[in-house]
């Protein structure tokens, strides 16, 4: 019985929806990149490509989080707002003090140092994190409202430590984590990657990124199959906290500064890389890989409509549009790959 399957699988040859299932996001980058480099040629000069790279190390490396939350059918909307309590905090930390200024060089104000700095920030973003994982699963409360409320109290709590002003000019140190270079490739790119690395083998080929698929894939399931789903739901918490810290901490050392404004509609650009990437917002399925591709998608796609003079609130319509369309798309995809 199961060779006549096979036999008939093989007579009928691949499916091509699930081949494009897989390698449409890719397959789109690489259009856009051709769209655009035939409208302006300098769009692939590598002074613009590692431009590219080190803008989506920022919000890349959330995404990675993202992909966590959503592979459990989650979501969180609170992203932008923690990255600028974590920048703030490590901002604070590393200046010694809460002092805001406009100066962009050191000060003679004594700090901790970049290394208490980003400690600080991840274990901002991993407590604040798993706090709203704890909230979603002890009481019961949906994670868009919890992390909505999140959106506000994060931001809220950034503009009363700096008081609405910047903090800026932190030491060399601190600095070279956002504008260093190891040979041509810049430090924070290489720090994505490596998260990414890491990120993908926790998915793939350990025991939690397969429990993780499982709570998304059917939450009941898991539990009665003895997963801990609670802990699973606060741990992705967790750990999207943790790097929305890191990701501030680049950010900061990229800038020179925090500042209150940071991460204004990260939401949107972290969710849209994360959905674009093929990860299903009803959980259970999706990698590392897509997001990767789908982060790229869209730095590519906004250094592009820059290139081009586009105005960022097209940029903002267009990017939303591509969202809808992602997710429409997928579920047409599904439905055509099971024919």
């Amino acid at each position: 019985m199961t060779m006549t399957t096979a036999s008939a699988e093989q007579r009928k040859g691949p499916n091509p929806f699930r081949i494009l299932k897989r390698f449409g996001p890719l397959l789109f980058l690489i259009i856009l990149m051709v769209i655009f480099t035939a409208l302006k040629p300098s769009f692939i000069d590598p002074i613009n490509v590692f431009n590219i790279m080190r803008q989506i190390s920022i919000t890349g490396l959330i995404a990675l989080g993202m992909t966590f939350v959503i592979l459990t059918a989650g979501i969180d909307l609170s992203v932008g707002s923690l990255l600028a309590l974590c920048g703030m905090v490590a901002a604070i930390v590393a200046k010694g003090g809460a002092a805001s200024t406009l100066s962009l060089s050191a000060s003679d104000a004594t700090g901790y140092g970049w290394f208490a700095a980003l400690l600080a920030a991840v274990a901002v973003g991993a407590f604040a994190g798993g706090a709203q994982g704890l909230v979603i699963t002890r009481l019961k409360v949906p994670p868009f409202v919890v992390t909505l409320g999140g959106l506000t109290i994060f931001r809220g709590l950034t503009l009363m430590l700096s008081n609405g002003g910047p903090i800026s000019g932190f030491d060399s140190d601190m600095r070279w984590f956002g504008t260093g270079l190891v040979g041509p490739v810049p430090v924070p790119v290489i720090i994505f990657a490596i998260a990414a690395v890491i990120c993908h083998v926790v998915l793939r080929y350990t025991r939690y990124g397969r429990a993780v698929y499982a709570v998304g894939g059917n939450m009941e399931a898991a539990r009665l199959s003895g997963i801990r789903v609670d802990r699973i739901l606060i741990s992705v918490y967790v750990i999207v906290g943790f790097f929305a810290g890191l990701a501030a901490f680049v950010l900061s050392a990229r800038l020179n500064s925090a500042e209150a404004v940071a991460g204004l509609g990260y939401e949107l650009t972290v969710i849209s890389a994360v959905v674009i990437g093929g990860t299903s917002l009803f959980g259970g399925i999706g990698s590392v890989g897509g997001t990767v591709v789908g982060a790229a998608l869209i730095g590519v796609l906004q250094n592009g409509l820059q290139f081009n003079n586009v105005s960022s609130y097209t940029q903002s319509v267009v990017i939303g549009l591509i969202l809808i369309l992602a997710v429409a798309f997928d579920r047409w995809l599904k439905s055509r790959a099971r024919v």
